[in-house]
C-alpha cells in the first residue's frame, strides 16, 4: 500500500486499544465482589456489552434523539444488576461502576505503539465513546493521542458515514489522508466506504479466549498483528 499520502490515524477504541472485557472482570473481582456482587464477572460484562449497539440504534434510526454513552450504559446496567439479582447498591455505587468505561486498561502493546505512530502520523481515536470519556480514559491509562475526536461531534453513531466523516473534516484532511484503524470488520468496512484507508489489528482475545473475534476481509489496507507490527508496516522506524 501507498501510504505517503496518509497523514493522521483514527483509532477505534473499545476492543482495538482497551481491554474492555478483562478491565470489567478484573474491576468486578477486585473491587465489586467485595461490595456484595458475587457474580460471573465475564458474563456480567459480555452482556453488559451485547447491549451495547442495539442501545445505539434507537439513536442511530431516530427512534429517540442524541444521548452519550455513560447514558446508554447506565440504561443497560441498570437492567444488568436486576437481571444478575444485585441489590443494595446506592446511587454512588452504581454511578462508579458505569464508570468503569472510562477506567480500561489498554492492551500491552497499546501505549508503547501508539507513542511510535505518533512519531510520524497525527493519532487520535475516534469512537463511540464520548469525549470526556475519552480523555479521563487516556488520562489514566497513558495514552498518548495528539488530540480526543468522538462521535460525539457529530453527534452520529459509527457506522454512519457523517462520524467518519466529520472527524476528517476537524483534522482539515482529505478522507485518503486518514487512516482508520480498528478490530473490527464493521468499522473498516464503513470507513473504506468513505474512502479513508483500514487497518485491521487482530485481538484475538478481545471477547476472552473462548470469544470469536472479528476477522479482516481481504480489501484492507493493512492487517497488522499489534499496533507496533502497525508501526512496522508503516514503515515507522
Amino acid at each position: 500500500m501507498q501510504t505517503s499520502e496518509v497523514k493522521a490515524l483514527l483509532f477505534d477504541v473499545f476492543g482495538t486499544v482497551v481491554d474492555w472485557r478483562g478491565s470489567i472482570i478484573r474491576e468486578g473481582e477486585r473491587e465489586w465482589t467485595s461490595r456484595g456482587m458475587a457474580v460471573d464477572w465475564a458474563a456480567f460484562a459480555d452482556v453488559w456489552r451485547a447491549g451495547y449497539q442495539p442501545a445505539m440504534d434507537q439513536v442511530r434510526q431516530g427512534r429517540r434523539p442524541w444521548v452519550n454513552l455513560d447514558m446508554l450504559h447506565r440504561e443497560l446496567l441498570d437492567r444488568l444488576l436486576a437481571q444478575f439479582g444485585v441489590t443494595g447498591l446506592d446511587e454512588a455505587a452504581v454511578a462508579h461502576l458505569n464508570r468503569v468505561w472510562h477506567r480500561l486498561d489498554p492492551w500491552p502493546d497499546a501505549v508503547v505503539g501508539l507513542t511510535r505512530l505518533r512519531e510520524r502520523f497525527i493519532i487520535a481515536p475516534l469512537s463511540n465513546g464520548h469525549v470526556a470519556l475519552l480523555l479521563n480514559m487516556a488520562k489514566r491509562a497513558g495514552l498518548p493521542w495528539d488530540c480526543i475526536l468522538s462521535v460525539e461531534l457529530a453527534r452520529r453513531y459509527k457506522p454512519d458515514p457523517e462520524a467518519y466523516l466529520h472527524a476528517v473534516a476537524l483534522l482539515g484532511l482529505q478522507p485518503a489522508q486518514v487512516m482508520m484503524v480498528a478490530a473490527h470488520l464493521g468499522d473498516v468496512i464503513a470507513a473504506r466506504g468513505v474512502g479513508m484507508k483500514t487497518a485491521f489489528v487482530r485481538r484475538p482475545l478481545e471477547f476472552g479466549t473462548d470469544g470469536a473475534p472479528d476477522q479482516p476481509d481481504g480489501a484492507c489496507d493493512i492487517v497488522a498483528n499489534n499496533f507496533p507490527d502497525l508501526a512496522r508496516q508503516l514503515a515507522v522506524p
